[in-house]
């Protein structure tokens, strides 16, 4: 994280500086600079240099509540899928979206022809959409920068370094330009 702060205790030191006037927080000083009635202003500085300023409604603070707690939450949980998803090869059943450098074995049941589009960079790109399987499950597969006919319909392929995204509401793997994509076993009917 920024700054090499815990989210538990940089919350914890709002409310110091609310009840003190200032607190610290590793490396970071936290200041109550105005109090009103519904909001209180903090500033946040680093060696004397202005991080930022902003307002937190005060009933967060009288709860004594902390909202970062289910970010941390959910931040390291992500974190654990990641780490997870990075040592062995991932199963379909256990692919979460947001979850990067995936490398898992799947065989294709069927395949797109290819689709010209246009990046948000300006230029073009060619995608296979597919749908692999596994054991556990299926999911739509993405093939950006594909050449068409690198995959056939029964292959069993390898895919390393793919993320899972959310498209049209399902789950979808995608192969980027860091990606790759080989098939290890090509289909007998090819």
């Amino acid at each position: 994280m920024k700054y090499s702060v815990d989210p538990v205790t940089f919350f914890k030191s709002f409310l110091d500086a609310f009840q003190k006037h200032v607190s610290k927080c590793g490396e970071l000083s936290i200041e109550c600079r105005f109090k009103e009635k519904d909001y209180i202003i903090f500033l946040i500085t680093k060696d004397h240099e202005v991080l930022g300023q902003f307002h937190m409604s005060e009933h967060l603070l009288n709860e004594k509540t902390n909202p970062l707690k289910e970010f941390t939450g959910r931040l390291s949980s992500s974190k654990t899928l990641t780490q997870r998803a990075e040592t062995k090869n991932c199963n379909i059943k256990d692919l979460r979206v947001g979850m990067k450098r995936l490398n898992l074995t799947a065989e294709v049941l069927k395949v797109s022809q290819p689709i010209q589009i246009a990046t948000r960079f300006g230029s073009y790109a060619i995608i296979v959409n597919a749908k692999i399987a596994d054991d556990t499950g299926t999911i739509n597969l993405s093939i950006f920068r594909s050449q068409p006919g690198m995959v056939s319909v029964n292959d069993i392929v390898q895919i390393e370094n793919a993320h899972v995204a959310w498209y049209k509401g399902e789950r979808q793997l995608r192969i980027g330009k860091h990606g790759k994509i080989s098939v290890v076993q090509r289909s007998i009917y090819a």
